[in-house]
């Protein structure tokens, strides 16, 4: 589907939103919905009066034209974007089961009947009726209602039991009671039906008379009562479920809002702060959990229900950024990172230079790095932040079946379609129970380990001279200004054929190159940050050089997390 018309569809599901309480635009949508529908009730009200029409019928006929075309449209458009509200709406067929909803069902017999007269004989005023209907749509904003309609759902099943338990019991009783006044009454209790119909008229009216005559032995009338209590118990048992479920779903909402409020705080939690090597303001990596319950005045429940319910948020542990010769203890700490497509994240900056983080769901820290790596340099950006960790299946290899995967690969083409464009993947050198190696940043470009050389079939690099100049800018800065040693396919190999870069290699003149660097670098070290932009310069200056080097504003900028995260 186009792109545009896609966009145009999800900002109607949000126009559509039906929860008063939040704080957008799309709210004056709900309520001029809203006073459409009193104002169409109150025009079919006040249609029945012979004087009002007489006197005002024209205006009452435009009103009843322009809520009928403007309820059309809505509903249309509502069924359209069926599929966004649920994906069981999904398709032609889904549009229908959707049409058969609850409140489906009402919008479309509130609404679409009015064409019939056009082409049917069938009185207006009938169908004129059937606009009263309207009014039930009203109950979509009423806190009231949904909290009804979600305490009877959740007490559906027990509902349905006890009144099965109950009309089986009734049954038997009505049989019992069949056999004890068929002795006495052989004219009225002439056959087992006719019990069974006094026995349930007691608890829904008598339908045809049969109550009137009431057992008069004494085990009828003993019988009579039990049916009279059980009558009572009809009522009071889905009275009483109904009950407990309105005070469970009241606290599951208040729970959700403190749930939300604890979000907040994490956000809050996660301000910006001035780097002192780059006098840059830099969201930190994560916090621990400690310092998050010390700073916010939260429990470490109260943190976790938050991470929990979170998009953006995750627990993680610093031990796994240690090489096992010196692990520490865990340490739990949250991470904080953007979503905004189903994997992750994808930012688009209009640059020859894409920097991409397949493996952030797994690793700590460097989906954040990742990202100021990127932003440092004004390169597009794009992260794996979402998906099952166990088992778990990696974005770097594109032989497995990985949900996200297609979207992902997508976006990275797009995001790579120029004429010798840069994707740059970063990577965690290596694990917690690895050694460490000689070097801290590998640098490796699809070849096999221990062969430094751009001519082999394998490599995924197209401007072979661009590479060099800037491998050999990069390994002499990094050890001159920070002693960082930088090694070219020495310890890790890239050769693999399911390798994702290779895939995006094939189909153009893209350019792979894979950055693995040191955990001691990208988190251990408080230059970090200097160190990222350093390696972000070099690559700008060899890939872009002409293009505008001045760093994004933002990051001069002490705000709260990431973009679309600041706290009003």
């Amino acid at each position: 589907m186009n792109t545009k018309i896609e966009l145009f569809r999800q900002e109607l599901n949000r126009v559509f939103d039906d929860n008063l309480r939040t704080k957008q635009w799309q709210n004056y949508v709900d309520y001029a919905i809203i006073g459409l529908i009193v104002i169409s009730t109150l025009e079919v009200f006040l249609s029945t009066y012979d004087g009002i029409v007489q006197r005002y019928g024209k205006w009452l006929t435009f009103v009843d034209y322009f809520t009928t075309i403007f309820f059309t449209i809505e509903v249309s458009l509502r069924i359209w974007c069926a599929d966004l509200l649920d994906s069981k709406y999904k398709g032609f067929w889904g549009r229908i089961k959707y049409c058969f909803s609850f409140y489906g069902m009402i919008d479309i017999l509130s609404t679409y009947p009015f064409y019939l007269h056009f082409f049917v004989k069938i009185p207006y005023a009938a169908l004129k009726a059937l606009r009263i209907a309207r009014l039930l749509r009203i109950f979509r904003y009423m806190k009231a209602f949904s909290i009804l309609s979600r305490a009877i759902k959740a007490k559906k099943q027990e509902m349905v039991v006890s009144l099965q338990f109950l009309a089986i019991v009734t049954l038997i009783l009505s049989f019992i009671l069949f056999f004890v006044e068929h002795e006495v009454q052989p004219d009225v209790y002439n056959n087992g039906w006719k019990s069974v119909v006094w026995a349930f008229a007691q608890y829904i009216g008598d339908p045809g008379g049969f109550a009137e005559t009431p057992p008069i032995s004494f085990i009828g009338r003993l019988i009579a009562c039990a049916i009279g209590i059980l009558g009572i118990a009809i009522f009071a048992v889905p009275a009483g479920l109904i009950g407990s479920a309105f005070t469970e779903v009241m606290s599951a909402d208040n729970h959700e809002i403190e749930i939300e409020e604890n979000k907040k705080k994490l956000h809050l939690a996660f301000e910006r702060k001035m780097c002192r090597f780059t006098r840059l303001q830099i969201m930190p990596l994560n916090l621990s959990i400690q310092e998050i319950i010390a700073r916010m005045r939260m429990t470490e429940n109260d943190i976790i229900e938050a991470v929990e319910h979170s998009q953006d948020f995750r627990i993680i542990n610093i031990a796994s950024t240690v090489p096992v010769d010196d692990r520490p203890m865990d340490k739990l700490a949250i991470e904080h990172f953007i979503v905004n497509r189903p994997y992750g994240c994808m930012i688009d900056r209009g640059s020859k230079v894409t920097i991409v983080s397949p493996s952030s769901l797994v690793d700590p820290v460097i989906g954040a790095y990742t990202y100021y790596f990127a932003k440092l340099g004004g390169f597009n950006y794009i992260s794996r932040e979402v998906g099952e960790l166990r088992p778990y299946k990696s974005f770097y290899n594109c032989s497995q079946d990985v949900p996200g995967l297609e979207e992902y690969m997508s976006d990275i083409e797009k995001l790579s379609a120029k004429d010798g464009s840069w994707v740059v993947t970063l990577l965690a050198a290596s694990g917690a129970n690895e050694p460490e190696l000689p070097s801290q940043i590998h640098l490796t470009y699809g070849g096999k380990k221990g062969d430094a050389s751009l001519e082999a079939p394998t490599v995924v690099i197209r401007d072979k001279e661009t590479a060099t100049a800037m491998f050999e800018d990069m390994e002499n800065i990094l050890e001159s200004e920070y002693g960082i040693k930088a090694d070219r396919q020495k310890y890790h190999d890239s050769a693999g054929p399911n390798l994702f870069m290779r895939k995006l290699s094939n189909a153009g003149s893209v350019n792979g190159l894979i950055i693995r660097i040191a955990w001691s670098c990208m988190y251990w070290d408080s230059r970090r940050i200097k160190i990222a932009q350093s390696m972000a310069d070099i690559i700008k200056k060899h890939v872009e050089p002409k293009e505008n080097n001045a760093l994004d504003p933002e990051l001069k900028i002490k705000g709260i997390a990431y973009e679309g995260h600041t706290i009003e």
